[in-house]
């Protein structure tokens, strides 16, 4: 009986986790390596990747290096020997002398239907752009940024009009897991022939930053509303609140959806019945929930009755 293929995996959100688990189910995992555990809020108490907690649960050994390219991480790396590296949002490059070191190479689990956004974050560019549909593609990588050949792709994914980069993110990442070992056996037995991808058809998607939830209400109400579920969980949609005499305050928007009300001016707030909208470049935008600065997210309408100044505002 031929021995199994044995793995390392490197990953580190919960997106990983199903892919981690379906490998554990069916193949030898030797280790793991996910990003260092993060900082809580408050207070200095470290909190582990997701990944990690599911490493150590079932018993597999973690390295958590600030680089790869680290001398002790790429001992550690040779030590396990690995057939096959499967990677799944890691959060990393793979330079060449890690590429290289498996005799299968390394695969990738990423979280788009390859070309189309390639990079950090194809989730929430799908919802950016108004895609009907994503999905999961295997690659196997090279020294580019997802530019490796597609080794199998998954059926398509629809985009739900609520989906968040949360929600679409957690089902991604099932279809990911089932991805990953539906193409797994061929690709180690040499019987998939991995496709090149059409240069002409890529579109990228890098990682967002905080300025990215700032809403500009000169755009068009529909391409707000899916920047507001684009930028759920991280960076959160915000828009500037003007005080007189003092500095704008951060108002998060939590969830909103488009209206058919008369819509007021860009940025220019108002009630219609019990319900608010924004004024936008084309259309308006209803708030359905805000969080103000310090305090939980609460129901638009209900913010606007304790906020004397909010209707008639202008955001920014």
């Amino acid at each position: 009986m031929p021995r199994m293929t044995r793995i390392v995996f490197m990953g580190t959100p919960a997106f990983a986790v199903p892919s981690l688990q379906a490998l554990l189910a069916h193949y030898p995992v030797a280790g793991v390596v996910t990003q260092p555990d993060g900082t809580a809020k408050r207070g200095r108490a470290l909190i582990p990747t997701p990944v990690k907690e599911a490493a150590l649960a079932a018993g597999v050994p973690v390295i958590q290096p600030h680089r790869l390219r680290e001398p002790e991480a790429m001992a550690q790396l040779a030590a396990w020997a690995p057939d096959l590296i499967v990677v799944a949002a890691f959060g990393q490059i793979l330079r060449p002398a890690v590429l290289d070191l498996p005799a299968h190479g390394c695969v990738n689990v990423h979280a788009s239907l390859l070309p189309r956004h390639r990079g950090a974050a194809p989730v929430a560019a799908a919802i950016l752009a108004g895609d009907a549909v994503t999905g999961v593609t295997i690659m196997r990588m090279d020294a580019g940024l997802d530019t490796g050949p597609r080794l199998h792709t998954s059926p398509p994914v629809r985009i739900e009009p609520d989906d968040t980069t949360e929600t679409l993110t957690t089902r991604l990442a099932a279809v990911g897991a089932t991805t990953l070992l539906a193409a797994l056996p061929d690709y180690v037995a040499g019987r998939l022939r991995p496709e090149p991808q059409d240069e002409a058809q890529s579109t990228y998607a890098p990682q967002l930053k905080k300025g990215d939830g700032r809403l500009d209400f000169t755009r068009p109400a529909a391409e707000l509303e899916r920047r507001v579920r684009a930028m759920t969980p991280w960076p959160g949609a915000y828009a500037l609140w003007p005080e007189a005499g003092a500095e704008d305050r951060v108002l998060k928007i939590t969830r909103a959806a488009l209206t058919e009300d008369d819509a007021p001016p860009p940025g220019v707030v108002a009630g219609r019945g019990s319900e608010i909208v924004v004024g936008c470049g084309a259309g308006a935008l209803r708030l359905i929930e805000v969080q103000p600065p310090g305090k939980r997210a609460m129901p638009a309408a209900d913010f606007a009755r304790g906020a004397r100044d909010f209707i008639g505002a202008r955001l920014a």
